[in-house]
């Protein structure tokens, strides 16, 4: 292999995958673990690793990110893999991706696995935060689903489509148009949204996040 014209050796193409791993893990922080490994080898031993805690592995170990020591085939060996999911014997949720530097004497490869695991709890709390089985609205007054219905109707008769052929930059203004007439405020309005648009109710949750965020960025 050859940088900026000039021919690279074994030691420089480990030096310079080693910086890379470092400054990712750096930079990504505890849940990113990355490493080197030397694929002339088909056992793949660790070279270099930052953040092994994510795997439990060292320098030395030819266990891979799913706890495994099996030999690569031959595709293996020399293929990318790219922003795959894995599970360590643990239990933790992963993003693999693998990148490979090959040149003459020498088959390295750079690691990336991000443990995504904390993120996945993170997300169920928040939807329970943002789930209400019931609105103070419907609660006080009678007649809130039917009164949802029509506002439903009438945002979806203001875009000029029918519910069913709405693609997602439609669902986003159909759902900043209910949002707008406080739809949103009536009991087990989610559901009922996302029933009508065939969709789920994380989808539903996600517009509605994807609107606060708009609106916060235009107030900053």
């Amino acid at each position: 292999m050859e940088m900026g014209g000039t021919a690279v050796d074994r030691q420089q193409a480990f030096e310079f995958l080693d910086r890379v791993a470092r400054g990712i893990a750096e930079t990504f922080g505890p849940a990113c673990e990355t490493l080197v490994q030397d694929f002339d080898s088909p056992s793949h031993p660790i070279l270099s690793i930052y953040n092994g805690q994510v795997s439990g592995r060292e320098v030395g170990s030819t266990l891979d990110i799913l706890g495994s020591d099996k030999l690569l085939d031959a595709n293996a060996q020399v293929q990318d893999f790219v922003n795959l999911y894995a599970a360590t014997p643990t239990g933790a949720q992963i993003k693999s991706s693998t990148f490979h530097l090959i040149g003459e004497g020498y088959n390295l490869a750079l690691g990336i696995n991000f443990d995504f695991t904390g993120l996945v709890y993170a997300n169920r709390t928040l939807m329970g935060l943002m789930n209400a089985d019931a609105d103070l609205q419907s609660a006080l007054w009678t007649g809130g689903e039917g009164q949802l219905g029509q506002i439903f109707d009438e945002c979806v008769n203001a875009l000029g489509k029918p519910a069913g052929e709405l693609g997602k930059k439609d669902r986003m203004k159909l759902v900043a148009l209910l949002d707008q007439k406080n739809a949103f405020t009536f009991r087990k309005s989610v559901p009922f949204v996302a029933q009508r648009l065939k969709v789920s109710r994380y989808t539903i949750y996600k517009y509605l996040g994807e609107l606060a965020g708009a609106k916060a960025a235009e107030k900053g």
